[in-house]
């Protein structure tokens, strides 16, 4: 710099000048202009002043000569970098930025790994059950074979049905049926149950599959009459075998029977269900070896196979379906049930066959949880343009405190292209930064997702890996993201007058008002997005209250569910009949214990029974209106179940087999089938075949209780006694209500049977957990909608807060002026917090139209609930209102305290 009595403007300002305008008149002229103005300025004003006046000067002199001269586009000889050598000064540049405001990256990489994390989360277990093509050689030849016109998961045929098409059908490479089933490996007492398949020969050949030890099952191995042999499945292999080579050859305890280990799996074989990789395979043909006189293989009327195929590549699935359709006719006369009565077995030989494209293989876990994942991306997907809207407004603040350095860059010589393209790099750094950290998220979100998912006796198998499709997910979320949040601030950042930014002393009111119009905007789409989030989970939340705190008919609480298998100890029926009697006594009589019942099944169990009934006077409209639930039951059952007994009475010990056939039945079944009479004394008939039963006499009545779920409509059921309907059975269920934790009496139980029949197998576990069980997919979603809305809400709060607390900050000279001319602190206040309900209004009324779409969207996932509740609308706007107040509150009490005298001191 000069000496201060020096008239000329300092050395450095008048190299500045040489190097931002070319030689030539224009900049001798502007010089000697400056040189002269600069001393008069230095007399009048001072030295300080006038270098400040010269700077100014210049850099506004430059920018209209930036303006004015015609622009060229340098030619690839001239330019004097290459693109790869400005993105690497960029990324350095942007590195070197965020260096300097560490806490500043970190909120921002946070939030985007929530946003881009949740995403991913979503989108692995979306793509594992949904959406992935079966880990095998050209799964787009795998084909499903059902007997509709349209595809269906649940497709189960009977053995007979399944040897027909295997002996008959043509245009297939391979062709397997397969069933899935649960093991038990334990030898008496409680049952450890492993997953299982029986498969038919060519199951393995199917997917293509490859045996790591030993050899896989083949057609030699799946004849009638054939010997146990088993293969393990590579994960079962390591975890109970420890990975040992000498297991081929040894067995393992299949239900009892011993079964020789032939082979094991490769590992990454899991079959075609999704979702339930078995742990061991057996034969088809050696389900009789298991079931004895109760197999299943000449069954006509048990439906428990499905059948695969892989489609011959020569052959269109037009062509595939036309073949399995012609021999249709043949299939279903051979394998008419006989004890069908005579319409249903004509209705049984007019049936078809088809085919579907099954690639993605099949799975029940699909089924039960698509729609659901559907609804979790939905959420997800605005829970991350919330993060991007709130990144944005970040990245919008921090361009305004940077506005006189880009001013400088622009009056200097830098195009806004090229600063646009550095702010950019800037926004893609921090992008990138947030999906490496929400990679890791999404690997524990996942985890902890299938947890939530799987039921308590129910394990969960899905490939989780970060495979491409995953990682190209993520890649392709990660450039919108980038574009979302980042292109609004570029914009902003380098619209910038390098005048009007160099002139500004201080933070004038007009700009401090209008400057963050474009932030609350994006507060206000945050808000909008936030409230089909809320909406959705008060919703979802409120279903799950409603179906768990609704009467089913029965007490949950308290009971415990023994499932019992007699079949290991190969009794004679009236011998079983001994064991249940014995066992019954003895366990009414132990501690604890106010009462216990036989039934065929417990309420909301897996296994269901239903049957048309034929009642004098009662004409159905379709075949299915008169289908009512089966169950039969013990004496003292509806006691332990805590449903209440209407009229008439309970069964007795007279109610034997041999005496006259009697039932109890709901209170839905008797408004059915009766009206408003009576049921009592009534009768009703069951068909076998063509010929009708013995009548059935009702001699009591009551209360309607959920037969297999919770939401289910139609609760309309018989209940028939053990001893008439199924007398000598292998399988009971036994509950019993106990006097405190039913859990607590399980080694009781099971020492009751170990002494009554040692080899009984007894599967443990309380109606409570069974209940439970049946609600997962709503325990799920109502969970994840209300962690999704609540970081929506967090996140919308934070943009709130921080757009209010700059909007305070960039205008507390209007602020301080207001109150130097006697604005009352309380108004200052109003007028902020005006402000804040101003924005959450804006944003409600956008966001209303998408709470309205949320509740439709969820609508079939809702009990209880209309998707247009007003309650829970109403209820999410008044909580964003007060969210929004309690984060806007501080800045509004910091204006309101601000001090005019330093507001106004400030340039």
């Amino acid at each position: 710099m000069s000496d201060a009595g020096d008239p000329r403007p300092p050395r450095v300002l008048r190299a500045l000048l040489a190097r931002v305008l070319p030689p030539g008149p224009v900049r001798d002229g502007l010089a000697g202009d400056l040189d002269e103005l600069f001393a008069g300025r230095v007399r009048q004003r001072g030295r300080a002043r006038a270098d400040a006046w010269y700077a100014r000067q210049l850099l506004s002199a430059a920018f209209h000569y930036r303006l004015k001269r015609p622009r060229s586009r340098p030619t690839p000889e001239k330019r004097p970098t290459t693109m790869l050598d400005s993105l690497s000064r960029d990324l350095a540049y942007a590195l070197r930025t965020l260096r300097r405001r560490p806490g500043f990256a970190a909120v921002i990489v946070l939030t985007l790994a929530l946003g881009i994390g949740a995403n991913t989360a979503i989108y692995t277990l979306l793509d594992a059950v949904v959406l992935r093509p079966l880990p095998v050689p050209h799964p787009e030849q795998l084909v499903q074979v059902t007997y509709t016109d349209e595809s269906r998961n649940g497709a189960y045929f009977t053995n007979p049905l399944w040897e027909q098409v295997r002996d008959r059908a043509t245009g297939f490479t391979a062709l397997a049926a397969f069933a899935e089933t649960e093991f038990n490996t334990a030898d008496g007492g409680l049952a450890r149950l492993v997953r299982g398949q029986y498969v038919s020969g060519d199951y393995f050949t199917l997917f293509e599959a490859r045996p790591a030890l030993g050899r896989l099952l083949g057609r030699a191995d799946d004849f009638r009459g054939c010997p146990p042999v088993a293969v393990l499945g590579h994960g079962f292999w390591r975890s109970e075998y420890g990975g040992r080579r000498d297991v081929i050859g040894t067995t393992i305890s299949l239900d009892g029977e011993p079964f020789e280990i032939v082979g094991v799996a490769a590992p990454g074989f899991r079959g075609p269900e999704v979702g339930w990789d078995a742990q061991v395979y057996a034969p088809l043909c050696s389900q009789a070896v298991i079931s004895g006189s109760q197999a299943a293989l000449d069954a006509r009327s048990r439906w428990w196979i499905r059948i695969m195929g892989r489609r011959d590549p020569s052959l269109t699935i037009e062509q595939l379906r036309a073949r399995i359709k012609a021999i249709a006719p043949a299939v279903y006369a051979a394998t008419v049930p006989p004890n069908w009565a005579a319409e249903d077995r004509a209705e049984y030989r007019g049936r078809t066959l088809n085919v579907f494209p099954a690639e993605r293989g099949l799975s029940g876990l699909r089924i039960r949880y698509a729609s659901a994942l559907g609804v979790l991306m939905g959420a997800v997907a605005l829970l991350l343009l919330i993060a991007c809207a709130n990144v944005a407004n970040l990245l919008l603040a921090r361009a305004a405190s940077r506005r006189h350095d880009v001013a400088i860059r622009l009056a200097i010589g830098a195009g806004r292209r090229r600063l646009m393209h550095q702010l950019l790099t800037e926004s893609a750094l921090l992008a990138a930064l947030g999906a490496v950290a929400g990679l890791f998220l999404a690997h524990w979100g996942t985890r902890g997702l299938v947890a939530l998912i799987a039921a308590h006796r129910s394990a969960v198998s899905l490939d989780l890996s970060l495979d491409a499709r995953v990682l190209g997910f993520t890649a392709l979320i990660t450039v919108v993201t980038t574009m979302i949040f980042g292109l609004a601030p570029a914009l902003s950042g380098t619209r910038v007058s390098p005048r009007a930014a160099l002139n500004a002393g201080g933070r004038g009111v007009a700009e401090g008002h209008g400057r963050f119009t474009l932030g609350k905007a994006l507060v206000a789409a945050q808000v909008a997005l936030s409230l089909p989030l809320l909406v959705g989970a008060g919703l979802l939340a409120g279903s799950l209250r409603n179906l768990s705190g609704m009467d089913p008919g029965f007490r949950a609480d308290g009971v415990l569910v023994v499932n019992v298998d007699l079949r290991r100890a190969d009794l004679e029926p009236e011998a079983r009949d001994a064991v249940w009697r014995q066992a019954l006594e003895r366990i009414r009589a132990l501690p604890g214990v106010l009462s216990a019942a036989t039934a065929f099944r417990a309420p909301i169990a897996s296994n269901s029974w239903n049957e048309a009934l034929y009642v004098d006077g009662f004409t159905p409209e379709t075949p299915m209106d008169a289908l009512v639930w089966f169950n039969t039951i013990g004496d003292d059952y509806f006691e332990t179940m805590g449903t209440r007994l209407i009229a008439g009475r309970d069964f007795d010990a007279t109610d034997v087999a041999g005496a006259p056939p009697v039932a109890i039945v709901s209170r839905s079944m008797a408004a059915k089938f009766f009206g408003g009479k009576s049921p009592l004394g009534r009768q009703f008939r069951t068909k076998a075949g063509d010929a009708f039963k013995e009548p059935v006499t009702i001699v009591g009545l009551v209360e309607d209780a959920k037969y297999s779920s919770l939401r289910e409509e139609n609760s309309a059921t018989v209940y028939r006694p053990m001893a008439q309907s199924a007398p000598g059975s292998a399988f009971s269920t036994v509950v019993l209500r106990a006097a405190g934790d039913p859990l607590s009496l399980v080694p009781a139980v099971r020492q009751v049977f170990a002494e009554v029949q040692p080899a009984a197998s007894l599967e443990v576990t309380t109606l409570e957990a069974q209940v439970a069980d049946s609600l997962q997919r709503e325990r799920v979603l109502a969970v994840l909608s209300t962690l999704f809305g609540g970081v929506a809400l967090a996140l919308s709060m934070l943009g709130l807060y921080g757009v209010m607390a700059h909007t305070v900050t960039r205008r507390r000279n209007e602020i301080g002026v207001r109150i130097a001319l006697g604005a009352d602190r309380a108004r200052v206040l109003r007028m902020v917090l005006r402000d804040i309900v101003v924005v959450v209004a804006a944003g409600a009324a956008l966001g209303t139209a998408g709470a309205l779409a949320a509740g439709t969207l969820v609508r079939s996932f809702l009990f209880g609930l209309e998707p247009t509740e007003p309650a829970i609308v109403i209820g999410a706007v008044l909580l964003l209102l007060a969210a929004a107040l309690g984060a806007g509150l501080r800045p509004a009490l910091r204006a309101a305290g601000a001090d005019p005298v330093e507001a106004l001191r400030e340039e």
